[in-house]
Parts: C-alpha cells; structure tokens; sequence
C-alpha cells in the first residue's frame, strides 16, 4: 500500500476546505437569518494572525459586563470574499486594509473602518531545526545552500496579506526562486504557522503575533523581519452593513487602551490614533 504523500495530503485539505468552509458560511447565515436572530451573538471575522490577541480582547469585553461575541478567523481574502458572498459577519478585521477598501467600495460597509494595528513578520525555527533565524535570512540561505531544507512554511500569497508579505521578504533577499521547491503553503497565516512548527519543516516566515502566544511561545527561536523589507502590514476594521449594537459596542472596544494594550503586548506595532474613520 502506498503511502500518501505530504504534498497529496494537503490538497486533499486544501479540497476539503473549500467544500466545508462555504457550506458553513450557509449554515450561519440561516441561523442568523433564523426568527430569533436577536439573541444569537454577533459574529466577528478576524485575520488569523488575530486569534489568540483578539480571543483575549473579547474574553476581557465580556468580563466587563459586555454581551458575548463569536469569533471566526481565516485569511482576510477568504473572509473579503465571504463577505461578498452573503456571510453574517458584523465586523471584519482584516490583515491588510485593502480588503476592507473593497468592500467599502462595494457598499458593504458603514464607513472605511478604522487602522488598528501594523502587523510584523518574523522567521521562525522550531526546537531542533537546523535553520538558524536571522533578520536577513542568511541562515536560510546557507540551508538551500548545503542542500539541506526540507520544507519552509509561509501563507499562501494569492490570499493571505502575510503569504504576499512572506514572498516579498523571500524576493528581496533573493531566495523566492531557490526556496521554492521547499516551499508548504498554509491556508492562512495561522496554518503556516502549525506547518512551520511541526513534521518536517525547517521553519516559517510568520505573523509575529503568533510566535508569542501559548501554542508557539518557547518553542523555538525567532528573529524579527525589518520592516522595510516588505509592503506594511496595514491592518484595518470595518462594521459591515448588518452590525447590530453588541457589535457597533465590541468595534469602539477594539479602539479603547484596554483592547490596545492587548494588541500590542502580541508585537503588533499600533498606529498613533485609531479614532478617525479615515485613519
């Protein structure tokens, strides 16, 4: 019997998802949609890199006496699209504030949101890994030199501000074309994320946010991506069209310094003011 391959397994996944994740989106829209939609919590759509930050913002939000919110995460084009498509969202938060254009342009939305947060990458190696992480990738480089990479995670950049973030980082060094035979593409940045830690893999360019929260903390060594090494990050949020009053309530939260200081204690770098609509 042959072993499915790695690479077989991940598009069969990959497959899977795009059955699974649209027939979800179907099946909160008809609970939303449903008599007693009041009472149900209004569900918010976050950019993966968000999801251990924003589940604290939202565990702090409800200990201060606020109604509950459901959070959903995936990357910010799938959940653009998502949104296009019909989904219940209330509030988008997305990883790269032209998506949350798009939709503005559309009519989907009540204004052009607010800038939230500048996001930061990092390349990280699990315990164990040969790589050694350096902000200038030189340690990659001397990986792919020696013949010695396995596999190296990233987002997938046709959906995933992170992924095209990753791949600009990857083409300024020079090593887009030498990495990528190596490369395994995660859905989002959160899925990259657990490639780049576990099985086979090296690494991964990733969302700082996620290297320190509980899954990845202390589990191998990171070095932080200039800044001017890619495109920013520019991470905006927006109330869609549907935002009912807990939402409009947990999107002024997500402005205050309580919410703020969460952002920034998970290495997101936050912008001087985030009060102004155009900002």
């Amino acid at each position: 019997m042959t072993t499915p391959s790695y690479a077989s397994l991940r598009d069969a996944t990959a497959r899977l998802a795009r059955v699974l994740v649209p027939a979800a989106v179907l099946l909160l829209v008809s609970l939303v949609d449903a008599p007693h939609a009041s009472t149900q919590a209004p569900v918010i759509a976050a950019a993966s890199d968000l999801k251990f930050a924003l589940e604290d913002v939202a565990a702090r939000f409800a200990a201060e006496g606020h109604a509950r919110v459901e959070l959903v995460f995936g990357s910010s084009g799938l959940l653009s699209r998502q949104i296009q498509d019909g989904a219940p969202f209330e509030v988008f938060l997305s990883a790269d504030e032209g998506f949350v254009n798009q939709l503005a342009d559309g009519g989907l939305t009540r204004d052009r949101g607010v800038l939230y947060a500048l996001g930061r990458l990092v390349v990280f190696a699990p315990r164990g890994s040969p790589l050694v992480p350096d902000a200038e990738l030189n340690g990659l480089r001397t990986l792919l030199g020696r013949g010695a990479m396995t596999k190296f995670a990233i987002a997938n950049p046709a959906y995933a501000p992170y992924g095209r973030a990753a791949e600009a980082v990857l083409r300024k060094r020079g090593l887009w074309e030498l990495v990528q035979r190596s490369l395994v593409l995660g859905d989002n940045v959160a899925q990259a994320a657990q490639f780049a830690s576990t099985g086979n893999a090296v690494g991964g360019i990733i969302a700082h946010s996620l290297v320190l929260a509980p899954p990845l903390r202390g589990q191998g060594r990171y070095a932080l991506i200039p800044e001017s090494d890619h495109p920013p990050l520019r991470q905006r949020m927006v109330l869609l069209k549907r935002a009912g009053p807990t939402a409009d309530d947990f999107y002024r939260y997500l402005q205050q310094p309580a919410a703020r200081e969460i952002f920034q204690r998970f290495g997101f770098a936050l912008p001087a003011s985030s009060g102004s609509p155009e900002s």
